[in-house]
């Protein structure tokens, strides 16, 4: 199968000019009088098409100039990119609205800056506005907006231009929690559709979830590329030895922040239709408590979870996560990773218990947190972060985190 993006000797620098009147000399004199500072340096690539191509790496990495050289809204210094199909950009949305404008001028301008005809524009125009939510809105000017309704309607006109490449810098879903889970649905729908899809994200667990192929990118250069696993196990213990990221925050990073700012949606779906927790439990040795002494190797931990699985939608999964008082994740255990699936129970809740026997975790104190996950564990609804602090204690010797079961031979 041919490439559907090629990139050879890719590079993007900017001219560092140590005085202003260097830049004059410059233009008088014909010759250089300035440094070159090499956002990217020499990248190759190959993309197929139906490809799930991860991006990890620092800030300042060089990711997202990357992606806007691949949206062509930069151009290289140096190489070539050919792509074949349109590319749908969900970098900075909203970049290109005119605040004057209203949000339905806004629609043709956008559609027409990505290539299609005012014919292609009115097909495909009800439906990005009913996505959107915008309602009676579309017709204001898009500067009266609030926040969530601006994303809204941005990332409608992103994902109904029938892209062949979609290019998602951060976010897997956007705006208030409602649109959040129908967002995530409909990106999720362009990779069943085998779509070419280029994922930026620090979320670690989500990159490696859904993509097929990792790049890593270190000071403009890619460090390394391939599988996901191998290549965000490295990078993640590059992440630990330089403690650049707090360790153990891939999970959090999928969850919303955005609010709505009191705007109706319109949409069919509400906040209020969404799963949510509605209490964790934690006991140890039958004693239930929120900050807990335990006994390693010697006391049973058992956590519960209720919550409402929400309106119209799979029932979601369960996930739990083990940090240390470093942020470190060291240990997590989730419904969907082990096979369980869910069902509400005869009052039209959803419930969970797991037990884990004789902690085997040596002394220190942890923390416990608790997710509420979409159906394929990729999309937060709700946390219940540190649910419980569990303070360990052990008797013997033992040095590390955990005591593994093993047997003496002579």
């Amino acid at each position: 199968m041919s490439a559907l993006i090629s990139v050879h000797g890719l590079s993007k620098y900017y001219k560092l000019y140590a005085h202003d009147f260097d830049r004059v000399r410059e233009i008088i004199t014909g010759k250089p009088h300035h440094q070159k500072f090499y956002a990217l340096h020499d990248i190759n690539l190959e993309v197929r098409e139906g490809q799930v191509v991860g991006l990890v790496g620092k800030n300042g990495a060089g990711k997202s100039t990357l992606l806007k050289l691949l949206a062509n809204t930069m151009q290289p210094s140096e190489g070539s990119i050919n792509i074949h199909g349109r590319v749908a950009a969900l970098l900075e949305l909203g970049a290109s609205f005119h605040p004057e404008m209203s949000g339905h001028d806004n629609v043709y301008l956008n559609c027409a800056i990505q290539g299609l005809s005012t014919a292609e524009t009115e097909r495909v125009y009800a439906d990005i506005v009913e996505f959107s939510g915008i309602g009676e809105f579309i017709h204001n000017p898009v500067k009266t907006y609030s926040s969530g309704m601006f994303v809204r309607l941005a990332f409608s006109i992103a994902t109904h231009i029938d892209p062949d490449i979609l290019i998602i810098d951060e976010a897997l879903s956007v705006g208030d929690g409602a649109f959040s889970r129908r967002s995530f649905d409909r990106i999720m729908a362009f990779k069943k559709a085998g779509k070419t899809i280029f994922f930026c994200s620090h979320s670690l667990y989500q990159v490696e979830a859904l993509c097929d192929h990792v790049l890593w990118i270190d000071e403009g250069r890619i460090r390394s590329a391939g599988a996901p696993a191998p290549v965000i196990t490295a990078y993640g213990e590059f992440l630990r030895m330089e403690s650049a990221l707090p360790p153990g925050a891939e999970m959090q990073a999928n969850q919303s922040a955005n609010a709505d700012e009191g705007a109706a949606t319109g949409a069919a779906m509400r906040d209020g239709d969404l799963p949510r927790i509605t209490a964790v439990r934690v006991a140890v040795d039958g004693h239930e408590a929120k900050t807990q002494r335990v006994m390693s190797g010697v006391s049973d931990v058992v956590i519960e979870i209720d919550f409402h699985p929400g309106r119209n939608l799979p029932t979601p999964s369960v996930a739990l996560v083990f940090s240390g008082g470093d942020g470190r994740a060291l240990a997590s255990a989730g419904t969907l990773n082990d096979g369980l699936v869910l069902s509400p129970g005869a009052d039209g809740l959803g419930h969970v218990r797991v037990r884990f026997p004789k902690l085997p975790l040596l002394k220190g104190n942890y923390n416990l947190d608790v997710y509420l996950l979409c159906e394929r564990g990729l999309h937060a609804y709700e946390a219940a972060l540190q649910a419980a602090e569990l303070n360990v204690e052990q008797r013997g010797l033992a040095i590390g985190v955990v005591d593994l079961p093993h047997q003496w031979e002579v």
